[in-house]
């Protein structure tokens, strides 16, 4: 049966007649109903009354004037007359007319099956037959296929043209197919697109190219249509699309259409943001009302700053270190309350994201308040990388590299900045000091600390004297095995994230850690995409550190 009839009382009146008519009845009416059906012109309107009167001979009482369309009559009609055959159980032996079925017609009129289907909802009147085997099918009586031929001779002959594409039509087909797809529509637009040019139907159109592609699958217009794309493939896409590659492009490249670009680049981002590293200090001031106002108000003066002249001889990566001013006790406590606030508001952001349905504008503000917490967090370590300094050259000896040493430290400075529990009212500067040394005395050899705090006047007099080539080579031996082992974590990383974490970082011999921005101007992309490639890189190397049996404790 029929679900779905546009005019609620021609349901009822199906209703009725499947219920209480008679079988003789029943077939009475539905011939009524087609020879209504044959008659009606769809730029037209029909009261129920008139409807109803044709098929039942009443008219009824309550319909009032309701009134239907020239098309919900056609379609409501069609399907009242399908319902109610269908409750009759009628036989095709019982019929005295031949009955076709759909593949027959199809055959019969030389077009496709589903070409019948579309004109059944245009005025070609089917039934339900009882057939062989005591199931209902569709059927059409001779007789309302010849009523409907005649009516409709143009439609069947451009019907039956459609089914008979010249190999010079199909060579066109394809020809219009490749120039379309290259240019990044999908395979329906292409579709729609010629069958519009060419005055063919949209399903004809597609058809001709799926079998070309079947057949010659080295040419294949859309290539892999089913196939489904890995984790990878999506990244790569996201990648080249930040990275300012056309979605054309893309959609060409990928045989995808361009709102599937649109879509994957979306999930991809939404991916990136479920990882990034925003856990927060908390803070019962976050949750007072007012709280953004007062933690979000510019920085305190500091009336007494002043800059500090750098000792002569420095290098210029140090030097420029004294150009950043110290911090106040008031301006780190504000800082580092702003930081954990930014990552709280980006947190509970994320907490409602539905990575499968995110929009662009949550992912925005998630981003924003992110972007904002870095650049804070940014300040801080600034303010604090001349406690690197201090601290790696009192633990510097001539078979260390300095520079190594300060790129460790500022790892850990870091470290500590996302760490720090600035509720606790302690000063960074203590916290940091010991994680910067804790991160030190892991790092340097086991031996130069021993020799560095017991040394005896004996044993320096013994040193003056002895060959210090064995403990020369242990040293180094000792400094290239963990070289070694940084090399083969980041050999983890792809190209692009070892030079970003490399630059980021300072970790090349004599390299200045580098902002965001000014990364991103280098390599030609946007700072959030920097941000964004080094949140994932972060990431890989954890694990990649916990495989090679390194120590990546995090300060806590």
């Amino acid at each position: 049966m029929h679900g779905e009839y546009r005019n609620e009382l021609m349901r009822q009146l199906r209703d009725q007649q499947v219920r209480f008519a008679k079988r003789e009845k029943k077939l009475e009416q539905v011939d009524r109903a087609e020879k209504l059906l044959a008659e009606i012109d769809c730029e037209k309107t029909y009261s129920y009354e008139y409807l109803c009167y044709r098929i039942t001979g009443f008219r009824p009482e309550t319909a009032g004037l309701v009134t239907l369309s020239g098309d919900d009559a056609v379609h409501d009609l069609a399907a009242f007359i399908e319902d109610v055959t269908e409750s009759s159980n009628l036989r095709i032996d019982e019929v005295t007319e031949p009955v076709r079925s759909v593949e027959e017609l199809s055959r019969l009129l030389n077009v496709s099956t589903k070409t019948i289907s579309r004109w059944r909802q245009q005025g070609l009147v089917s039934r339900k037959f009882l057939f062989d085997g005591g199931r209902h099918r569709v059927g059409f009586l001779q007789s309302s296929v010849d009523r409907f031929v005649a009516n409709n001779r143009e439609k069947v002959k451009r019907g039956e043209r459609f089914s008979q594409l010249s190999d010079r039509e199909k060579d066109e087909i394809i020809d219009q197919a490749r120039r379309l797809a290259m240019s990044g529509m999908s395979q329906s637009e292409v579709a729609r697109r010629i069958g519009a040019t060419l005055d063919r139907s949209s399903e004809t159109i597609r058809y001709t190219i799926k079998q070309f592609d079947d057949r010659h699958p080295e040419q294949a217009i859309f290539p892999d249509r089913s196939g489904v794309l890995d984790q990878s493939a999506k990244e790569r896409i996201s990648d080249e699309f930040l990275e300012g590659t056309p979605v054309d492009v893309l959609a060409r490249r990928y045989h995808r259409a361009v709102s599937s670009i649109y879509r994957i680049v979306n999930e991809v981002r939404a991916s990136r943001i479920m990882e990034l590293p925003i856990d927060y200090m908390d803070s019962p001031e976050f949750h007072t009302r007012g709280a953004e106002g007062r933690i979000l108000a510019p920085t305190p003066a500091n009336p007494q700053a002043r800059r500090t002249k750098a000792p002569s001889g420095l290098p210029a990566y140090l030097a420029a270190l004294y150009d950043v001013p110290l911090l106040t006790r008031e301006q780190e406590h504000h800082l580092f309350r702003r930081y954990n606030y930014l990552k709280y508001r980006a947190w509970k952001l994320r907490e409602k994201l539905d990575p499968a349905a995110a929009t662009s504008t949550q992912m925005d503000e998630i981003e924003q308040w992110y972007e904002q917490s870095v650049r804070t967090k940014n300040l801080l370590v600034q303010a604090n990388l001349r406690l690197v300094v201090s601290i790696a050259k009192r633990h510097v000896n001539p078979n260390e590299d300095f520079f190594q040493l300060v790129s460790d430290g500022n790892m850990s400075l870091i470290r500590a900045v996302e760490k720090f529990d600035y509720t606790r009212g302690n000063k960074f500067s203590t916290y940091a000091s010991w994680a910067i040394m804790k991160n030190f005395a892991r790092s340097i050899p086991e031996e130069f600390k021993h020799r560095d705090r017991f040394k005896t006047v004996t044993e320096e007099t013994f040193l003056l004297t002895t060959d210090e080539r064995a403990n020369h080579l242990v040293l180094e031996a000792e400094q290239a095995n963990r070289r070694q082992q940084v090399n083969r974590i980041l050999h983890r990383l792809d190209a692009r994230e070892q030079q970003i974490i490399i630059r980021r970082f300072g970790l090349g011999q004599g390299q200045e850690p580098l902002t965001l921005e000014a990364l991103g101007e280098e390599m030609g992309v946007t700072k959030e995409r920097i941000r964004q490639i080094e949140a994932r890189a972060l990431s890989k190397l954890r694990v990649a550190a916990k495989d090679e049996h390194i120590d990546w404790e995090e300060v806590s």
